[in-house]
């Protein structure tokens, strides 16, 4: 009898899983994208940091700014979106988050590449940067293509703008089909 009581509470839940799975927020051909932005941004954040001087630093410590923080960013991302703790924090527009972060990344990493290629002392290891650089603005580009044509452009829902939890926005409250109260009381 106890059993029957207490099964159901002691059964582990299936969606409450912490391992890297492809979720509603990312499926698995972006899982490998968010991966290989990852694995670019800290070659090119390696590389970077291996250079010993520069003619003029500011290119150097740009390209190093955006190369930090779009591998923690985006390492950070990934961890989020592909397993339950998305659902830890109150943040309920993810695919708005996750376009324009993908977006201002791949116009920051362009931006940093070009500055960066046209303002060093021509080592190998600038160059090999600048390439991973380039690289990682193209797995940035990719991603925003493959969720543009998979999710369309998630500020607008068939037309419509969405609300900021995600549902629909409804322009007026729909009407009761049965009175609780009558009258009277």
């Amino acid at each position: 009898m106890a059993s029957e009581v207490y099964s159901p509470t002691t059964a582990p839940n299936p969606t409450t899983s912490w391992c890297l799975i492809p979720s509603e927020h990312l499926d698995q051909a972006r899982f490998v994208v968010k991966l290989t932005q990852v694995l670019f941004s800290s070659v090119a954040f390696l590389l970077e940091e291996v250079v010993s001087s520069c003619s003029s630093c500011f290119a150097l410590y740009f390209f190093e700014f955006v190369t930090c923080t779009a591998f923690l960013f985006t390492l950070l991302l990934l961890i989020l979106l592909s397993t339950s703790l998305h659902a830890t924090f109150g943040i309920t527009c993810w695919p708005s988050l996750d376009f324009c972060y993908t977006a201002a990344v791949a116009v920051l990493f362009f931006v940093s590449s070009i500055i960066f290629a046209s303002d060093n002392n021509g080592s190998t290891l600038e160059k090999s940067a600048v390439a991973f650089g380039f690289l990682a603005t193209l797995a940035f580009v990719v991603d925003v293509v493959i969720f543009y044509k998979r999710r369309g452009f998630p500020f607008l829902s068939g037309g419509k703008a969405e609300s900021s939890n995600g549902g629909p926005v409804t322009a007026e409250a729909p009407a009761e089909k049965e009175r609780l109260n009558a009258d009277g009381e």
